[in-house]
């Protein structure tokens, strides 16, 4: 407070400088311009007008005033905001068992539904074990069936149909695992979003549960920025930010949904006072317009000061 009323002061003190300078300047003009009037026999305009010199001090005045307020705001601090990007979590498919791709339905970019068919893998070995499996569930059913006539006429013994009828379960459970291994050959979308990257393409060899693409959906997408520990206290889960980026919507939000618990990029212990300066906390939000921001993007996030927590409690 008192600095500005000390450069409000020096302002006008140099402002009527300059109008006592401008005055003694004019007053030349003035009186040239009088003397004309008693000399000249038809009467002509002036050179300067009788409040020339009033006029100019005013001006003058009025052009300092400005250029010092201009100056004022040029030493005021603008707010850089806080430094941050734009990530995602994204869903990975991959395939059960290791083999190789043979199709590939979507590409980098595209839409993709819930149940969508993504890719499919060789399935020679997963169709060799089902043909096995099958053969084997037709010879206990066979055994079963025998077992139950032989127990009908009184030939058989309740341990042989027993018997049978525990293979015959084992065959049924070992062709429905093998046609759910055949099944999973093939790459289904678990959820809608767009297919960001592509990690295998057709005629690669995939392993065991390495994903062949990516998928980001909308609501996925995060904002990842430090604040230092003396901002800390004005920030909590649930509150609404700013944010911007080059050539972006000026009505970008994003709502806080995480605060670390520790601090990063300092030491594990803090020996001084500024040491602790160097505190910084991870804040991650939920942007309300997703469609409008990119992965990797850089932003600012900017917020109002508030209450601190500590404080509402």
């Amino acid at each position: 407070m008192r600095s500005s009323q000390s450069i409000s002061h020096l302002i006008l003190r140099s402002a009527e400088r300059a109008s006592r300078r401008m005055q003694a300047r004019l007053r030349p003009f003035a009186l040239r311009d009088a003397a004309s009037r008693f000399l000249r026999v038809r009467g002509r305009q002036p050179l300067l007008p009788p409040n020339a010199i009033q006029f100019s001090a005013r001006f003058c005045s009025i052009a300092i005033l400005v250029l010092a307020t201009g100056l004022t705001g040029c030493n005021e601090k603008r707010d850089p905001g806080f430094q941050g990007w734009v990530e995602a979590d994204m869903i990975y498919v991959s395939p059960d068992e290791a083999g190789r791709v043979t199709k590939l339905n979507i590409r980098e970019g595209d839409e993709v539904k819930v149940g969508d068919n993504l890719y499919s893998v060789d399935d020679d070995l997963q169709l060799a074990d089902l043909n096995q499996n099958k053969a084997t569930l037709a010879n206990a059913q066979q055994t079963y069936d025998r077992a139950a006539s032989l127990s009908k006429t009184g030939s058989g013994t309740q341990a042989n149909l027993d018997s049978a009828v525990s293979a015959l379960r084992v065959a049924e459970a070992r062709v429905a695992t093998s046609e759910t291994r055949m099944a999973r050959r093939k790459g289904f979308a678990p959820v809608a979003g767009t297919i960001q990257q592509i990690y295998f393409r057709e005629g690669e060899m995939v392993a065991a549960q390495r994903p062949v693409l990516s998928i980001m959906p909308p609501g996925n997408m995060k904002l990842r920025f430090f604040v230092p520990e003396s901002e800390l206290p004005k920030l909590a889960i649930g509150d609404t930010v700013r944010i911007a980026c080059d050539n972006c919507a000026a009505d970008l939000t994003a709502k806080i949904y995480f605060i670390a618990t520790s601090a990063e990029y300092t030491p594990p212990v803090i020996y001084s006072l500024d040491e602790r300066n160097k505190l910084v906390y991870l804040i991650q939000a939920r942007p309300s317009r997703p469609d409008a921001l990119r992965v990797g993007q850089p932003i600012n996030v900017y917020f109002n000061p508030k209450t601190p927590v500590a404080d509402k409690r």
